[in-house]
């Protein structure tokens, strides 16, 4: 009896302590991913209760919290359409998105830094106030890319290439989250005449969403994946007027339809500056998918990213013939990318081959004005060399000085860039682009554009005509030029 005992007391034992190490956990090991999931309608609800932290930019609230007539006390308030992207929405219907979501537990005073927080207002009965999260976003260049998009659809995003610091990012059409915080069913039809729109205002086009074919603003990538694997620019390639893929009957021609230049062979470096598809089509077949994937790999496709907002990771195919291989060397095929790698891309090649983890928050500030968390400049990968970055670096500046990216250049200011006009099959309207950076030998600012349905002009829009110029003015607020 006794035997039989010990064992029905260890098996509880066991059981007791199974519970205490999931209670400590779920308390304390998973609280703040808990307390941070937009599924998790309890804790919204809890945080009604507590007035929640502010949304600063430049020190300003973009969001904030105002007290309220009903039972939930306060009632969230958003400044201006332009932050939407990044802030997303706060709703007691349909959770939260963007910044709301992804600095839930800091804003809410849920998180485990806020902890003595919570004991004071336990002891002494009066709520937590929620801390401020102050973004990395710059107003005045925030509103340099939201004005410069004007009407059209697509995104664009700044980086500061030596911290990672996102100083824009913006997603067009915007909307107001301001109907989605009505504590009635009012915020319910805003948000179904959000999601039934055809222009898709809910998605973050910069870092989300269905991605975009990159057109040659990847060939970017190929010339970096050739310096890495021992071409050099001035390596020539035959310059036909076409090109049959291999083992098709397929034909692909240059922008225009001529040959790159005049000569009977063209340099990898004036085929970008140029931008031209054969020669590239032709180098990619030469490389091999494998060696444009590791680079395109290093450079952060197919990888999870979080800024704290979730990325949608960018795809370079797999299993491709040599004809698929040359037309993903033009960033055509399968290929698709968000603004943000893109972006990340060229901040790569200005920061010397080193890639730094981009971020939107510059610290979070509890209510007493404490720093609860300061993200430090982080690297996140080193995609090329040193050596490969400048002879990159010096390719793109030839096209903005010389070539099909010229409206990417500002007065006195020597800028890297490269455009892109991708085609998306048929008579489908094409996507347009344009990335680089300024000043290119002191880079403050990396940048990439992207144009949807042609900018309305189907497929007589091309990048060099209506993305450069966006970025052109957002390079310059950064420069104030």
């Amino acid at each position: 009896m006794n035997r039989e005992l010990k064992r029905i007391s260890a098996v509880i034992m066991a059981m007791f302590a199974s519970l205490f190490v999931a209670s400590t956990l779920i308390q304390f090991g998973f609280a703040d991913t808990l307390n941070s999931d937009q599924r998790n309608v309890r804790t919204l609800y809890d945080s009604y209760k507590t007035k929640r932290g502010a949304v600063l930019v430049a020190g300003i609230p973009v969001v904030q919290s105002m007290p309220s007539a009903d039972q939930y006390h306060f009632r969230r308030y958003f400044s201006d359409p332009m932050y939407s992207a990044v802030t997303g929405f706060y709703s007691n219907y349909q959770g939260a998105t963007g910044i709301e979501q992804a600095m839930n537990s800091y804003l809410s005073g849920k998180n485990s830094s806020q902890f003595f927080e919570q004991v004071n207002a336990l002891l002494s009965g009066n709520p937590v106030s929620g801390a401020s999260v102050e973004l990395t976003i710059q107003p005045k260049i925030q509103r340099a890319a939201w004005d410069a998009l004007g009407k059209l659809k697509g995104a664009v995003v700044a980086i500061e290439p030596s911290t990672g610091k996102i100083l824009a990012m913006v997603s067009k059409p915007g909307f107001d989250p301001n109907p989605l915080a009505a504590h009635d069913s009012a915020a319910q039809t805003a948000y179904n005449k959000l999601i039934a729109s055809p222009d898709q205002p809910l998605i973050n086009r910069a870092i989300s969403g269905q991605l975009y074919a990159p057109g040659s603003v990847f060939k970017v990538i190929v010339a970096s994946a050739a310096i890495a694997n021992g071409y050099k620019p001035t390596d020539t390639f035959p310059n036909p007027a076409k090109f049959q893929l291999p083992g098709t009957k397929t034909f692909i021609y240059n922008s225009g339809e001529g040959k790159c230049g005049g000569a009977a062979r063209v340099s990898i470096a004036d085929a970008l500056r140029l931008s031209c598809n054969i020669p590239f089509a032709q180098l990619g077949i030469a490389l091999g998918q494998d060696k444009i994937r590791a680079q395109a790999e290093l450079f952060g496709f197919g990888k999870a990213l979080k800024i704290p907002l979730t990325v949608t990771p960018s795809i370079y195919p797999t299993n491709m013939d040599d004809s698929q291989t040359g037309l993903s060397a033009f960033g055509q095929f399968d290929d698709r990318v968000t603004p943000l790698q893109i972006a990340m891309v060229s901040a790569a090649i200005a920061n010397g081959g080193v890639m730094m983890k981009p971020n939107l928050v510059s610290f979070v500030q509890s209510s007493n004005l404490s720093i609860l968390d300061q993200p430090n400049a982080q690297v996140l990968a080193q995609p090329v060399s040193s050596d490969t970055a400048k002879l990159v670096k010096q390719m793109m500046i030839g096209a903005v000085q010389n070539g099909v990216s010229s409206n990417g250049q500002i007065p006195g200011v020597v800028v890297a860039g490269k455009t892109g006009t991708a085609q998306n099959g048929g008579s489908a309207p094409y996507t347009l682009w344009f990335t680089g950076f300024a000043p290119a030998n002191n880079p403050k600012v990396a940048v990439a554009v992207v144009i949807e349905d042609g900018g309305g002009m189907g497929q007589r829009g091309f990048g060099n005509l209506l993305a450069a110029p966006v970025a052109r003015k957002v390079m310059q607020a950064v420069l104030n030029k």
